[in-house]
């Protein structure tokens, strides 16, 4: 088979050798397949990630608001007098330096039955940089209904290939945390 090859380029000018040469030459074929399927992995790797982190931060902030509403729950916020700070406080404490706290967004209300417990949503889509919900503190007496909601606009970086965990137009995820209970009978 070689043969007929050197046959084959010998009966051909001399300016198509070099082509046929080119065309044959396997060196350098990694590079190039490297070079097509890199771009997806690494969005691929990229996207892993990302949805790991927010995942990660969602659940940090969904623990920290059940640690913080038990103090609510027990009536130990409401015995110490603990204010909204106090309260953005105790969430924070357990954020473990993921989030920026000023940028946390908390209502808690009292309400008159489980089934008022309708959650409205925090943020108009159409325009994402402003909050629709009042922040208030209200920790309730014993046996009242309360209700804690917690916001956070999560920042999203990965955003090739039709990978982004963005759900609102400036590139943030809305993380929340909401906790409707009634208070333990305490004094």
């Amino acid at each position: 088979m070689r043969e007929d090859v050197a046959r084959s380029t010998e009966s051909l000018g001399a300016g198509k050798r070099p082509a046929l040469a080119f065309a044959r030459d396997q060196r350098g074929a990694t590079l190039v397949e490297f070079g097509i399927l890199a771009p997806i992995f690494f969005v691929l790797i990229g996207a892993t990630l990302e949805t790991g982190i927010v995942f990660l931060a969602s659940e940090v902030l969904d623990s920290a608001v059940q640690d913080s509403t038990r103090k609510i729950l027990t009536g130990e916020a409401q015995t110490s007098k603990l204010s909204a700070d106090g309260f953005r406080g105790l969430i924070c404490n357990g954020l473990y330096g993921l989030f920026d706290c000023s940028k946390l967004q908390i209502k808690v209300d009292v309400i008159s039955d489980f089934n008022a417990a309708t959650i409205t949503p925090p943020i108009d889509p159409a325009k994402p940089e402003e909050w629709k919900l009042v922040q208030s503190y209200d920790p309730g007496k014993a046996s009242e209904i309360v209700r804690v909601q917690a916001y956070y606009k999560w920042p999203t970086i990965v955003n090739l290939g039709g990978f982004n965990l963005a759900n609102y137009s400036d590139g943030t995820r809305l993380l929340s945390a909401i906790r409707v209970f009634k208070n333990e009978p305490f004094q």
